[in-house]
């Protein structure tokens, strides 16, 4: 049975009140969406995964989350969640048998609940995870500007309603439907009740939080403390970066932010600093985040001439945002001219300061390639660098 899961991370959070979207919120080094989307590709019985994001959030959103493991692709939100995830319904494969509708900001859903919901669809056609009311339930009006109980609810009679939520394709199909049709909804088992489809509930788990205020980060935190490392163990990551540049008359050659006076310079949309894009793409890589021509494409005129220290800081930023801190650096630079000994602590100084690190974790050789080939006859010049990075977690 081909399962797909739709994580529906196109919420703006205003009761939340933070300028960035309350799914990029990081806790102990992870963004919610992070752990959201981990949660259902490590269930072996999910297929694929569909994000929708926010209205013109653009590709980055979702930048790295293909690191684990399943195919995964983004569709853009709408105004509302229902809009959100019938999006996803319509990007979703023909062959899709059953769906399941997750909160992003519902971070901590444990691989047993998702089971548990999966099985209660495939028998009952849909299901969500509840928690029973634990209070007594109180019906209100108002009068006077006074709110008085007008009756009380048998609290066995009442489930909270979370996700996530598992349909048939026929039955999600209906529930978008009608949502399409102008009815209004909170989520997809309103639509698939109003649709006359009976939805079963399965009861929650006391840790599938769902965070809405600055209050349950706190709780959030206490969770992800209790749970330790992520399931993989994922405090350290490495990355592998490579750069290859032609040298040309009437160009500076630029190394880790340092111009090296010479009569020829790299050929580039940029400013063609092979040091800085090698290790831009070895922060890149360590976070899975594909290459700089991904954040900064030479289709792109604004990125002509370029500072690519500045791209550097970008992919160090871009990393800190998932979570991750840079330790340390190796370069190894590959040129037969000019020799490079005079500018190594220049170089691994700027670099260093780009990275956020001490000029001692940055390490820069220069190397020749013994006359062989285009480098070899100093038309070329060739950076491989590595890169090790921290989970921010690991400091807490």
């Amino acid at each position: 049975m081909h399962v797909v899961a739709i994580i529906a991370a196109a919420g703006q959070g205003r009761r939340f009140g933070s300028a960035r979207p309350k799914q990029l919120i990081q806790v102990a080094g992870r963004t919610l969406l992070q752990r959201s989307v981990e949660a259902f590709a490590r269930c072996p019985r999910v297929d694929e995964l569909i994000v929708a994001t926010p209205p013109g959030a653009g590709p980055n959103f979702t930048a790295g989350l293909e690191s684990f493991g399943k195919p995964l692709r983004s569709v853009e939100g709408g105004e509302r969640r229902q809009d959100s995830v019938a999006n996803a319904f319509d990007a979703a494969s023909a062959d899709a048998e059953l769906f399941v509708v997750h909160d992003a900001v519902c971070a901590f859903v444990s691989d047993g609940l998702i089971d548990r919901t999966i099985d209660a669809a495939l028998e009952s056609g849909a299901a969500i995870a509840a928690s029973p009311a634990r209070d007594t339930v109180k019906r209100a009006s108002r009068a006077g500007g006074r709110i008085l109980i007008a009756g009380t609810v048998p609290r066995d009679e009442v489930y909270l309603a979370q996700t996530p939520q598992a349909f048939r394709r026929d039955v999600l199909a209906d529930a978008v439907r009608l949502g399409r049709s102008g009815m209004e909804a909170t989520d997809e088992a309103m639509l698939a009740e109003r649709a006359g489809h009976p939805v079963r509930i399965v009861e929650s788990d006391e840790s599938n939080l769902k965070v809405t205020t600055p209050g349950d980060l706190a709780l959030a935190n206490a969770i992800a403390k209790a749970e330790g490392p992520g399931p993989k163990g994922d405090m350290v990551r490495v990355g592998i970066g490579y750069d290859l540049h032609r040298l040309v008359e009437g160009r500076p050659l630029i190394l880790g932010g340092v111009t090296i006076p010479f009569e020829r310079g790299p050929h580039g949309h940029s400013d063609g600093d092979a040091i800085c894009h090698a290790v831009t793409d070895a922060v890149l890589g360590a976070i899975a985040a594909g290459d700089i021509g991904r954040l900064f494409p030479d289709t792109d005129p604004q990125w002509k001439g370029a500072d690519s220290v500045f791209m550097l800081q970008a992919a160090v930023e871009l990393a800190r945002d998932r979570g991750f801190v840079v330790e340390s650096a190796d370069v190894v630079v590959i040129l037969e001219r000019p020799k490079l000994a005079p500018y190594i602590a220049a170089i691994a100084g700027r670099v260093a300061g780009a990275l956020c690190i001490e000029p001692a974790r940055v390490s820069v050789k220069g190397k020749t390639n013994e006359g062989v080939d285009a480098i070899g006859r100093g038309e070329a010049i060739a950076v491989h660098a590595v890169a090790v990075l921290r989970s921010v977690a690991a400091a807490l």
